[in-house]
């Protein structure tokens, strides 16, 4: 049954609808009413809660978060008494008629089917996790994980089956916090990831180091393998994995962690323009191709702000600031989204995995702006504090950088203390378009327990500064395959007979002037050593003798990784 609602039409207020009460949705609709007292605000919710933190639904599952309602952020009853704001969960929209600004809503337990007039929609319908059409895919024991029933399922499925044994398909955020917290319960965990690194968002060489962590930590990883289908084992309890190179692995329990894509039916089947990724397109005002409907948060394309492409990515973050601006735009002010950079934080057993801006593979396969793009990358492995300080961790760098003016492009960080606070750092220095010559002059808090009077995020731009100048040229490990060059190791001979790289010539640092004169000056030279320092010591006394030198970036350390 279709019927009208009259009523609210005749009170004249300005009416916002908002389809979806999560991060996005729920803060557009209590930012409208922070600006405003008249207008009239419906939270249209298909699920059976509102405002709930999805980030901590693998913690849930873990039992570090032991109580079910500390996910609930709000309720309906927080939102109508504290907000004035009414929340209609387990309601669906169904349909939006454009022309006359109205939307079908059915609710999910009656059956019953409604319209509302609005003056402005929100549309933040979020995204759904991926679940290919695969044989078995809908098997007892293969779950996603995307809101509190879902984690509601898994526990029960671990806690009544004893799971002992569980396969993760897909080593991105959702995958690797799941697998930690499984791992944490006595489970045994393998993770299916059909690329060949876990954590896509960042490089290679930096997931290498993730790579060792887990396996440190008992987790089995089948990398660069996609799943081929899913098979109930004779026994009728347990499945078996098999992917497309033919392996199998058996387990009580599957978590299909292979991604989201955005909710956009809804949009597309009501006209509003799609991008290619398949996302709502949205202007710097949050603005759909209609002026009177809005989009925030997973389902929507934005542009990248260091790039410029479009670009889907599912953050809170993001999604929190397009909901309060699109609340701002609605109510008459000139609010304007900057674009997403991809900061992101993960936590993986005893390190810290933290992003922002472009990673290499990015700027590689996209350039910035359409063209080419122009940089140049820097490691370092600087403690988290003073050394002399105890309890000094080592945090792994990675700044990326233009060559044509030192603009910041992007950073990625691991280390066990300090990682967050770095990249966070860097990542409001490339929101304001800062170069590595800002960095090298930031100044930030320092005590021993807390970092050095050279920060790392100084010592990062210091270096990247360098580069800058022609001080100090950095080469990296992929330039000595088919170079001429020379390779020389100046770390301490007993250092050299570990493990260096075949070929190199050992001067250690502390021999090196007196030494200079065995180094060929026809010849390019390119320094190691443990982790760039010492390295870089040496390439400026070389080259300030006239060799032609190049410090490797991030030294031995770096080299492990690659």
């Amino acid at each position: 049954m279709i019927h009208d609602e009259r009523t609210r039409q005749q009170s004249g207020k300005p009416r916002i609808l908002v389809v979806g009460g999560v991060a996005g949705g729920a803060s557009c609709a209590a930012r409208a009413r922070r600006l405003s007292e008249d207008a009239d605000i419906i939270i249209l919710e298909r699920g059976p809660y509102v405002s709930f933190a999805n980030c901590g639904l693998p913690y849930y599952v873990g039992d570090v978060i032991t109580e079910e309602r500390s996910l609930l952020v709000a309720t309906p009853d927080i939102f109508q008494r504290r907000f004035n704001i009414e929340v209609r969960l387990q309601s669906e929209v169904r349909a939006i008629e454009r022309a006359k600004q109205e939307i079908e809503v059915k609710n999910v337990v009656t059956g019953e089917t409604y319209r509302e007039r609005y003056d402005a929609l929100v549309m933040a319908p979020g995204s759904a996790p991926i679940r290919p059409p695969l044989p078995g895919i809908d098997l007892p024991g293969i779950f996603t994980l995307r809101t509190i029933p879902d984690s509601r399922q898994m526990k029960q499925w671990i806690n009544e089956r004893k799971v002992e044994r569980a396969v993760v398909v897909g080593g991105g955020f959702i995958g690797l916090e799941t697998t930690e917290n499984l791992v944490r319960r006595g489970i045994s965990v393998t993770i299916i990831e059909m690329l060949a690194q876990v954590m896509p968002p960042i490089d290679p060489e930096m997931a290498a180091i993730i790579h060792s962590q887990l396996e440190a930590n008992g987790v089995s990883l089948q990398m660069g393998d996609g799943v081929a289908k899913f098979e109930q084992n004779p026994d009728g309890h347990t499945i078996s994995v098999v992917t497309k190179s033919g392996a199998s692995f058996s387990c009580d329990m599957v978590l299909l962690a292979m991604g989201i894509r955005p909710e956009s039916k809804l949009a597309k089947e009501a006209g509003l323009e799609i991008g290619q990724l398949g996302g709502i397109r949205v202007n710097d005002h949050m603005r759909t191709s209609d002026e009177h409907i809005w989009a925030v948060g997973d389902a929507v394309e934005v542009r990248d702000f260091v790039t410029g492409e479009w670009s889907l990515i599912p953050l809170a973050g993001p999604a929190n600031r397009q909901g309060r601006i699109a609340a701002d735009v609605i109510m008459g002010r000139d609010a304007r989204f900057r674009g997403v950079q991809g900061t992101a934080v993960c936590r993986a057993f005893d390190i810290t995995i933290a992003a922002t801006g472009a990673s290499e593979k990015n700027l590689q396969r996209r350039g910035i702006g359409g063209q080419p793009a122009q940089y140049e990358k820097i490691y370092l492995h600087p403690g988290h504090h003073v050394n002399y300080y105890p309890g000094a961790r080592p945090i792994t760098m990675k700044l990326i950088f233009s060559t044509k003016d030192g603009r910041v492009l992007g950073a990625q960080a691991i280390g066990e203390e300090g990682v967050e606070k770095r990249i966070d750092v860097i990542a409001m220095a490339i929101q304001r378009g800062s170069t590595v010559f800002d960095l090298e002059e930031a100044e930030l808090c320092y005590a021993p327990q807390f970092g050095a009077a050279k920060d790392p995020v100084n010592v990062a731009g210091m270096i990247a500064a360098n580069v800058m100048r022609g001080d100090a040229p950095v080469a990296h490990w992929k330039d000595i395959t088919g170079s001429k060059a020379l390779v020389l190791d100046v770390r301490e001979p007993g250092e050299f007979k570990m493990g260096h790289l075949e070929g190199a010539v050992n001067i250690p640092l502390n021999s090196l002037r007196v030494r200079m004169n065995e180094l060929p000056r026809d010849k390019e030279i390119l320094v190691y050593c443990a982790v760039g320092q010492r390295s870089y010591y040496a390439s400026r006394a070389l080259r300030l003798h006239g060799f032609n030198a190049r410090n490797i970036s991030g030294g031995m350390r770096s080299y492990h990784a690659q």
